[in-house]
């Protein structure tokens, strides 16, 4: 049978497969096909007509089940990495960013206006290289074409123009690299949304994700379930539970429970958690065993590999990074631009083969650099202006506070080095004193306590008689 497939890029594949071939086996014909290695990040969704929303095809189960004529799907990331720089090959890493960058224009990962910049400056370089005047000319209609958000205006393609002139010598490989550092740092990214109600009839928003089980309400985050303190997930009816271990200063265990639109969307959102949970969290998956006694209930189990096992199989496979061309598939579906990758293994060792102008991955994996700015320096220009900035904000500070105009701020704490104490003390006319001096502390003396005098005692008078 032939099943048409949509992959990232907008390009659709047909694929001849088997009538009895299953989901991982259509997953595996389609991972070859565009020579993707790191499979187990992503899935095949299609569209379920009777619930008329896209659903995940299980790996272990056969297509002609799960599937109705027209065979069509669609090929997504399935669980998005907590840190895109693990990812062994660059071919993975520029498939993260096809998908999104899908999420960022359809509105499932909202963004800010500077975000929406940043992110749209690096895919503008992985897509046409180095800003040229002469080739791209000096406005935005060289950008016009690509769909960076869901209502771009004019403003966001120059600011986008502006930060991609300070990008130049970024391969496309590092530009994606940088893309999905700032994009993992969002608050929705790889978060799957499902619409429920809470106890009180509510209308809320469960997310799934690789750290866990998390509510929203109004677009705002108010609760978050971690897996670790997670005991149980289960659902009955259209019912959806939650089993929590006991705090600290609790005895007993709780559950959590939220009601979904009907039976179909608790089972489904219920698979979902135990796949994300099984990927992200087990070095491998439960076993299935077939039971002795009939039971109830679903036994549904995760059949992929985990985490854990996809990096010890990229690992041991024998591959360089293999090179591929980019289609020009950022929101462009007609160009044919093509830009031949660049490998990563060279940059994580030695540094940027194009002058080092962006850090490595060593330096994305820093903890201190968890903040959506640009990971490059900035030119000599933007600095100079930063300069006369400051002066200027020093000048007024000092105006407000009287000190004089040629003061010079680099002498407002001691230096040793430069001037030592009794130049100090000949200088009192031209240099001022420092404004933070080395003092011992002054330790308070208990003051001295005298002792009480006795008080003198008269005896008593004898009383007289009469």
């Amino acid at each position: 049978m032939i099943v048409e497939v949509n992959l990232l890029d907008g390009s659709p594949l047909q694929l001849e497969i088997s009538s009895k071939a299953t989901g991982e086996d259509l997953i595996e014909a389609i991972t070859k096909s565009i020579n993707l290695l790191e499979k187990d990040y992503f899935g095949v969704t299609h569209y379920d007509k009777k619930d008329q929303t896209r659903i995940w095809v299980q790996n272990d189960r056969k297509l002609n089940k799960q599937m109705k004529e027209p065979l069509k799907c669609w090929f997504q990331v399935r669980f998005y990495p907590p840190d895109p720089a693990q990812l062994s090959e660059d071919i993975t890493r520029y498939q993260l960013c096809l998908q999104i960058q899908q999420d960022v224009k359809s509105g499932k990962l909202p963004c800010s206006f500077v975000t929406h910049a940043l992110l749209g400056a690096y895919l503008v370089q992985s897509e046409l290289g180095d800003y040229d005047p002469v080739d791209h000319g000096l406005s935005t209609d060289y950008i016009r074409d690509f769909d960076f958000a869901p209502n771009q205006s004019e403003d966001l393609l120059e600011r986008i123009m502006e930060v991609h002139k300070t990008l130049k010598g970024q391969s496309p490989a590092e530009a994606e690299l940088h893309y999905l550092d700032n994009a993992k740092k969002l608050a929705m990214y790889g978060v799957s949304l499902h619409p429920a109600r809470d106890s009180e009839g509510v209308d809320i928003m469960l997310g799934v994700c690789s750290s866990g089980i998390l509510v929203y309400r109004d677009r705002l985050r108010i609760n978050r379930f971690a897996w670790p303190k997670i005991i149980k997930i289960s659902y009955k009816r259209n019912g959806f539970y939650i089993k929590i271990r006991p705090g600290e200063f609790e005895h007993f265990e709780s559950t959590v429970g939220f009601k979904l639109e009907n039976h179909k969307a608790a089972k489904r959102l219920w698979k979902i958690c135990v796949e994300h949970h099984s990927f992200f969290r087990l070095l491998s998956p439960d076993t299935k065993e077939k039971p002795k006694f009939p039971r109830f209930g679903s036994r549904f189990r995760y059949s992929g590999r985990t985490q854990h096992q996809a990096k010890k199989n990229i690992s041991m496979a024998d591959r360089t990074n293999p090179a591929f061309d980019r289609s020009g598939s950022h929101g462009r579906g007609n160009n044919t631009t093509n830009l031949s990758s660049q490998s990563m293994q060279g940059i994580s060792r030695g540094g940027s083969p194009r002058g080092n102008t962006s850090p490595t991955v060593n330096d994305l994996e820093n903890p201190a650099n968890k903040r959506h700015t640009l990971a490059h320096p900035l030119p000599n220009e933007v600095h100079k202006e930063l300069e006369e900035a400051q002066n200027k904000r020093n000048l007024k500070n000092n105006d407000a506070g009287n000190i004089p105009r040629n003061f010079d701020m680099s002498q407002s704490y001691p230096q040793d080095s430069v001037t030592g104490p009794s130049q100090n003390m000949h200088n009192d006319n031209k240099v001022p004193k420092p404004a933070f001096t080395e003092q011992k502390p002054v330790v308070p003396q208990p003051r001295a306590r005298t002792p009480p005098q006795p008080r003198a005692r008269t005896p008593p008078q004898p009383r007289a008689r009469t």
